[in-house]
């Protein structure tokens, strides 16, 4: 399977192109209810004054207990549901339906049932009018990327739950968005897959600066992938810890042997609760976290195109 590099984005971009892409995303004391299931008139509170920036470039994943609406999280970022008070802005400007240019990729796939696979890949370039030959080289590079060029003129009903899930992935790259807002993307994929696909999101990330916000139940893949870790507390939401990841770029599959990955992992799981054993194990699997936080700083993310310390 090739790397996610070889497959040439539609607009080349790097670090002089980052002051025309979009900026951080910023959420202000922002609030969403839904009615309650009851049927009594009553509002379920669902986030309740979520504040926290990610800044261009940056890496934030999201874990929280079930029903904490991380998934309402994404869909009000990108623009598909509206707050209920507090504001939102992408890259400056106040989120008022959905943007092209945040690519959002969903638990469920939700391809297009009557379009075969690479035909859904191609849909978003279709839509903004790149050409038929620019579209059919997309979407071959993205279907080698996904381990699906066999399947390309399938349709989803003919395809696995994973293939569907890997198609919905590709598509959500297909416009190259300066903002990649990931639901569970990878809970579909077998073990080895999803830890490939996480390499390879990281390589995306630093070959185009995209902002990326994933939402995940899988901690250890949090602290690979992120910068920063969000910790929802249980309904109605708020933020109960912001914890930097302080592990060097590039990541790896030694990077999965390092204290700090598991001192992180522990760090954030203590803050999503257990019984006492469990936490005091988690408290001091984190100590060495602790102190590098304490002698470095809490630098949240740094710029992928700048040099390495």
């Amino acid at each position: 399977m090739a790397s996610l590099c070889s497959v040439a984005p539609a607009r080349p971009l790097g670090k002089a192109d980052r002051s025309h892409r979009l900026a951080a995303i910023r959420l202000d004391n922002v609030t969403r209810s839904f009615p309650s299931p009851a049927g009594d008139g009553e509002k379920l509170m669902v986030l309740d004054g979520l504040t926290f920036e990610v800044g261009d470039g940056e890496v934030v994943a999201i874990v929280g207990p079930n029903g904490s609406g991380k998934s309402t999280l994404l869909r009000l970022i990108g623009g598909l549901l509206a707050p209920d008070s507090g504001s939102i802005e992408v890259g400056g400007v106040a989120v008022s339906e959905a943007d092209p240019r945040v690519g959002l990729v969903f638990q469920e796939p939700r391809l297009l049932p009557w379009r075969t696979t690479g035909a859904n890949i191609a849909f978003p370039l279709e839509l903004a009018g790149v050409e038929r030959t620019e579209r059919d080289r997309r979407s071959s590079s993205l279907l080698d990327l996904v381990g699906l060029t066999e399947f390309a003129r399938a349709y989803p009903r003919e395809l696995s739950g994973g293939m569907r899930q890997r198609a919905a992935i590709a598509r959500a790259l297909a416009h190259d968005p300066s903002v990649l807002l990931l639901d569970e993307p990878f809970s579909a994929l077998d073990a080895l897959t999803r830890e490939r696909f996480n390499a390879e999101l990281l390589d995306v990330w630093q070959r185009t600066g995209t902002t990326i916000v994933l939402v995940t139940h899988s901690i250890p893949e949090a602290v690979f992938v992120a910068d920063r870790v969000l910790v929802l507390s249980a309904r109605p939401s708020h933020i109960v810890a912001e914890v930097a990841v302080p592990l060097p770029r590039p990541r790896n599959s030694e990077t999965l042997d390092s204290p700090l990955y598991s001192g992180t992992a522990s760090l954030i799981r203590a803050h999503l609760g257990g019984t006492r054993e469990e936490h005091a194990a988690d408290e001091a699997r984190a100590a060495p976290v602790r102190d590098v936080l304490d002698r470095v700083g809490t630098r949240a993310w740094f710029d992928p195109f700048g040099p390495r310390g």
